[in-house]
């Protein structure tokens, strides 16, 4: 097994102070956005990809870089291979732009209304504009079901930065990768959750999702897939 690798580089932008989102408590809302994701997105996904190994308890298997992240996730055509949808949040109304026009995947926004302010620590870390900070992504790409005779999407990743969970965004990231699904006439979508994750789990079986406890991910990888791989 390869050594971990180490987190991502410090930030060059300049710390600002950390943002409260809303600050107009008569207006207890925030904008939120899911947008297809661009190659200029790759030091955010980087850093959240390592957010998530670190909250997965699977740093050791971490060796992304910026570098590959660029090389692999942007050969093929929106939902023909890896795609990526970047989850974003604002005070003010998202404007009209690139995002909003893609004839791939118009951005879809949505206003949520919150209980409670909340206190991002990290938005200079995630900072898209001045008002725009990413909260988190998914990252998925077709396969195919024989039962149905469909193709399908398997999510690899799905991560929500941690002062925005448990305010329906991470629904709303599923909902995305699910209406895509719809949309295209595709049969299933899948993704797996660890064992332990019960808060997750929970989550996903209130959305309607079945929880299968008699399947097992198999996987070669390191120096199993190349001794299989290898013709040796």
């Amino acid at each position: 097994m390869a050594a971990a690798a180490a987190g991502p580089p410090p930030p060059t932008p300049t710390p600002i102070p950390s943002m409260t989102l809303p600050e107009n408590p008569a207006a207890n809302s925030i904008f939120v956005r899911i947008r297809l994701a661009v190659p200029t997105d790759v030091p955010h996904i980087h850093k959240l990809i390592h957010q998530m190994a670190v909250f997965e308890r699977l740093t050791h298997l971490f060796e992304a870089t910026q570098e590959n992240l660029t090389t692999t996730l942007f050969n093929s055509p929106p939902f023909k291979s890896f795609t990526v949808f970047i989850l974003e949040v604002s005070r003010l109304p998202f404007p009209n732009d690139q995002h909003s026009v893609n004839p791939n995947y118009p951005s879809v926004t949505q206003m949520v209304n919150l209980d409670t302010n909340i206190e991002d620590p990290e938005a200079h870390n995630f900072q898209v504009d001045s008002d725009v900070v990413v909260a988190g992504f998914t990252l998925f790409f077709p396969n195919y079901s024989t039962f149905l005779a469909k193709p399908g999407f398997y999510i690899e990743d799905i991560f929500v930065r941690e002062c925005y969970r448990r305010k329906g965004l991470g629904k709303m990231l599923l909902s995305a990768v699910a209406a895509q699904a719809v949309k295209m006439g595709y049969g299933r979508v899948e993704w797996c959750v660890l064992d332990w994750n019960i808060n997750a789990i929970k989550f996903y079986e209130e959305m309607g999702a079945q929880v299968f406890q008699e399947w097992r991910i198999c996987r070669l990888t390191g120096d199993a897939l190349n001794g299989y791989g290898g013709g040796n």
